[in-house]
């Protein structure tokens, strides 16, 4: 419930103080001095302690090749440069809370692959029972290569985990496998030790809460669910951009690619979120079964099917404006092969077999090397009838979209058309907006806590069942095998820091679509157009823009020509030709021409050509106009321009007129 902004309760508010703590049991990590554990696992058990969720019942065994002592351990866990003190998320560090729990903190090295080190192993583990009182209960954390996955359940077996008491867990990290084959082989392997019940397959993306709220707000809110069908959705997009490159896990990548290191898990996961019917409760299984009816669902590719309906993309290097390099094209990393053909960037149409769905592409695109980092999922609504208007001013009628900011960014918008001010029936999309920051107070978390939470308590809800696992890579399967022996593509086809390929654009444009791009205001003050401009100009501009990709050679104005709309280079070059074919300008990044067409009703004095792959922002004059009513200041930026480039000038009190 809010008034005048503020919160006066909340489900989480008041969730807090009855949350149980992890139940009592040792954590065995296995990779214990890799990243995965400094980076996330030790910071997620951090910001438990610091909750208040571990009990004096709980131990951390960290074991590895690495030859030191626990207190060695300790220090180089608490590390600033390598340990918590660098990667904690919360915004202070709290020494105390940290000693407290490193108190509970123990490491045995050992080698993986001998099984003198399992028997140690189980009598380290029944002395630190006996210290903790932990009942037995044994949480085994496979942060490793998936190449000891099979040795060291094979060996814990052997060793007689199984037969101890108290409750054995199991929780095995991604990749699981690298295809359909070897996931299935994995699965057999873990359960000639385990039962199902006890292997939770993590995947960090269900520990966000915003992914987890994809269940709340559908099954919370009864006013959507009459909507979820395909008689009023058009499409769905999930989109997960990166900003980052490969991180100098060039090695690594350069066997997964984004298909499976992205696609494959967290994606195919959002979208049996998004989609699932409605389960029967919410109970682990229940909800597990929906979700592997959904994937079963999901229309499997034939290899002549592929081309159609999957793209991929690979980056190349970002250079500035002399042609001099910046950063590296993918197969310039370290350890990429000098002609590698693995994908950095995967867009795909997949469509769901059931009569919910059926008729509605789901659109699916990741990438390294975006000029943002953003996951979103955007549904899209079908149009009203335009005839509905056709005596009005109005001759578009733009989508109503459900936006879901899962990152950087969390929260939810809903864009709509709303009538503009006056005495004429116009209409401009406007949007209402609920972020996680304004409304709930938390801290930052590793999207680990939730998921070892659960764990300790036998939740499986927000881990994968094996057939899960399976059912995803049916998925990809085809794709990667077409991908395998088609012809090598034109790599790299992308540069750093653009909206990705060409080739993805094509694929949604051919069904009459585009990718809704969620313009966010770091993106927009690139520009010196809208350099430190007031946030509610820029949160109307989002709104008005409209996003195209145009390639090289395509010609995006003409001279001579009329027209009502600015362009803004969100990335890329273009070039301004005079009668002759000569270039008169070259304008880049963050630069913008056409104005002259918002301005006024002239034809255009130039003709400009895309140089390379461009990324635009489309600005109407409609909507210019709106915004200069809205924005005075805004025309003086435009007016000065005019005048500075063309010498025109123009009055801005003759712009600011009754719309």
């Amino acid at each position: 419930m809010t008034q005048g902004g503020r919160v006066f309760g909340s489900v989480r508010m008041k969730t807090e103080e009855t949350t149980p703590p992890a139940a009592p049991c040792i954590m065995v990590v296995f990779g214990a001095t890799g990243d995965l554990c400094r980076r996330l696992l030790m910071p997620a058990l951090y910001n438990l302690a610091c909750d208040g969720l571990l009990l004096e019942r709980f131990a951390v065994l960290g074991t590895a090749r690495r030859s030191i002592g626990s207190e060695e351990y300790r220090v180089l866990i608490g590390s600033k440069d390598q340990g918590i003190q660098r990667f904690h998320t919360r915004r202070e560090f709290d020494q105390d809370r940290w000693a407290r729990l490193t108190d509970h903190i123990h490491y045995l090295s050992g080698n993986l692959e001998d099984s003198n080190h399992y028997r140690k192993l189980a009598e380290v583990l029944s002395r630190l029972d006996a210290d903790y009182q932990t009942d037995g209960n044994i949480l085994f954390y496979l942060a490793t290569s998936p190449d000891y996955f099979r040795t060291i359940s094979d060996n814990l077996s052997q060793a007689g985990f199984q037969d101890r008491p108290g409750w054995t867990r199991i929780i095995v990290e991604k990749p699981f496998g690298s295809d359909f084959a070897s996931a299935q082989a994995l699965n057999r392997q873990l359960l000639d030790n385990w039962d199902e019940s006890q292997i939770y397959r993590i995947d960090h993306y269900l520990g966000k809460e915003t992914v987890q709220n994809l269940l709340a707000f559908r099954f919370s809110n009864g006013m959507f669910e009459p909507l979820w069908n395909n008689n009023h959705i058009d499409n769905i997009q999930f989109s997960v951009c990166e900003s980052i490159d490969v991180e100098g896990r060039g090695g690594y990548y350069d066997s997964t690619g984004v298909l499976r290191d992205m696609v494959q898990n967290h994606m195919l996961q959002m979208l049996a979120y998004v989609c699932m019917e409605t389960p029967r409760s919410f109970s682990p299984e229940a909800i597990r079964d929906e979700k592997a009816k959904l994937l079963e669902s999901i229309h499997i590719c034939s290899a002549s099917e592929v081309p159609e309906h999957f793209v991929r993309g690979q980056y190349g290097p970002s250079c500035d404006s002399q042609g001099r390099q910046l950063k590296p094209g993918y197969r310039q990393e370290k350890d990429v092969a000098p002609q590698s053909i693995t994908e950095t960037y995967a867009a795909g149409r997949l469509s769901i077999d059931n009569w919910r769905w059926s008729g509605v592409p789901i659109y699916v695109r990741s990438g390294k090397g975006l000029c943002k980092r953003s996951t979103e999922i955007v549904v899209q609504f079908k149009r009203p009838p335009q005839s509905l208007f056709q005596d009005t001013p109005v001759d578009h009628l733009s989508a109503n979209r459900l936006v879901f900011h899962i990152q950087p960014y969390q929260g939810i918008e809903l864009l709509f058309q709303a009538k503009i001010p006056g005495q004429k029936m116009q209409l401009q999309t406007v949007d209402m907006r609920f972020s996680y920051g304004d409304i709930f107070k938390a801290t930052r978390s590793t999207g680990y806590e939730i998921l070892i939470h659960a764990c300790t308590h036998g939740d499986t809800t927000l881990f994968s069942r094996g057939d899960l696992v399976e059912s995803a890579w049916k998925i990809v399967q085809p794709v990667l095998d077409y991908w395998k022996t088609a012809p090598a593509p034109d790599f790299p086809n992308y540069n750093r820091s653009t909206w990705g390929p060409k080739v993805s654009s094509d694929l949604i444009e051919r069904d009459g679509r585009h990718w809704f791009e969620v313009v966010t205001p770091d993106i927009l003050e690139q520009s010196p157009l809208f350099k430190n401009a007031d946030p509610l100009l820029l949160n109307t501009a989002i709104m008005a823009l409209h996003p195209r990709a145009v390639g090289p050679g395509i010609t995006i104005v003409k001279k001579g020509d009329l027209a009502d709309e600015m362009y803004l280079i969100c990335r890329g070059k273009v070039e301004v030709i005079d009668d002759e074919g000569n270039v008169i300008n070259t304008l880049e990044d963050g630069e913008f021409f056409g104005e002259i067409g918002l301005l006024m009703s002239i034809p255009r004095t130039a003709t400009v050509k895309a140089k390379t792959l461009c990324d635009l922002f489309i600005l109407h004059r409609n909507d210019f106009l709106h915004i200069l009513n809205d924005h005075p200041q805004f025309a003086e930026t435009i007016t000065k321009v005019a005048r500075e480039r063309y010498e025109v000038v123009i009055m801005k009190e003759n712009l600011l007129t009754p719309t």
